[in-house]
């Protein structure tokens, strides 16, 4: 299924995609946090909605919310999880012994910067003029848990997202190297356009993931070439630490972003950033001149 959290007639309301309609599913979960809670019991109940609907709100006449527009916490992120993406970073040319990170760098974003699709990225040049892109699949995490097996991490997977981990270079650099100012700046995290469920996605390391700025195509790779795979990320964020359900992690970025290119090539106002995931769905969002300070 494809799930939604999305606004019609002053009413906002959890949904799903069904042929251009969207299925109402608000008298059956108050939000899209009760859905996940609701486990698969939940998910049963959704389809069995979805089957027997008839009608629903156009697609088209809607607006689409991030799926979790407030989350319970901050989402989490994960750093140079690219193998390509490590060495522009680092400034490294690709080498086959290229030394790579033992284990994955945590970060996260706030909450307030979560935006949908089709809500504008401000742009405030009093802030910052390095605003940057960054393609990433989301994950969901469905089932609670700590110090999950990565064998095991799967059956936690409720579904995926898109996302664009927006970032603001100058100041991601600032705070003594703490990534949190930096990428947690109002807007900085467009989500959506909805959750695909999990069994929906066989191989989560088998997604090709591209961005484009203007029509034109910025960054263009595939999940598997991830350092650590989603399974693995999940294994050790929740070493030691419980993961709760609609709890969101973004897996990290392909090579092509921004700032490493030559010259480096930051957004402006006007600009149209589309984040395009195989099989889960395209994202797309406008750099709006906005006051942030």
């Amino acid at each position: 299924m494809r799930l939604v959290t999305f606004e019609a007639g002053g009413r906002r309301s959890v949904g799903a995609v069904r042929e251009g309609r969207i299925v109402d599913l608000g008298d059956l979960f108050p939000s899209m946090l009760d859905l996940i809670a609701a486990g698969e019991e939940g998910l049963a109940a959704a389809r069995r909605r979805v089957e027997s609907a008839a009608g629903g709100h156009e697609l088209a006449g809607v607006r689409l919310l991030a799926p979790i527009p407030e989350p319970r916490r901050n989402v989490f992120c994960v750093g140079w999880n690219y193998r390509a993406h490590f060495l522009e970073g680092k400034g490294k040319r690709m080498m086959d012994k290229e030394e790579l990170p033992e284990f994955p760098a945590f970060f996260d974003k706030a909450t307030t910067a979560v935006i949908g699709p089709d809500d504008p990225i401000p742009f405030d040049s009093r802030l910052s003029t390095q605003l940057d892109y960054e393609a990433e699949l989301a994950v969901v995490i469905g089932r609670g848990g700590r110090s999950i097996r990565e064998a095991a991490a799967r059956v936690h997977i409720f579904g995926y997202t898109v996302a664009n981990d927006v970032s603001w270079r100058d100041l991601q650099r600032r705070h003594g190297g703490q990534w949190l100012k930096g990428k947690s700046i109002d807007g900085s995290c467009p989500l959506g356009p909805w959750i695909v469920t999990a069994d929906e996605i066989p191989d989560p390391q088998d997604l090709d993931i591209r961005l484009r700025v203007n029509g034109v195509l910025k960054q263009d790779s595939n999940t598997g070439y991830m350092i650590f795979p989603v399974d693995r990320l999940i294994a050790e964020l929740s070493l030691g630490m419980t993961l709760l359900p609609g709890d969101i992690l973004l897996t990290g970025t392909p090579e092509g972003v921004g700032f490493a290119r030559t010259p480096a090539e930051f957004l402006r106002p006007g600009d149209e950033v589309e984040v395009e995931v195989e099989g889960v769905g395209t994202l797309r969002n406008r750099v709006v001149e906005a006051p942030l300070v």
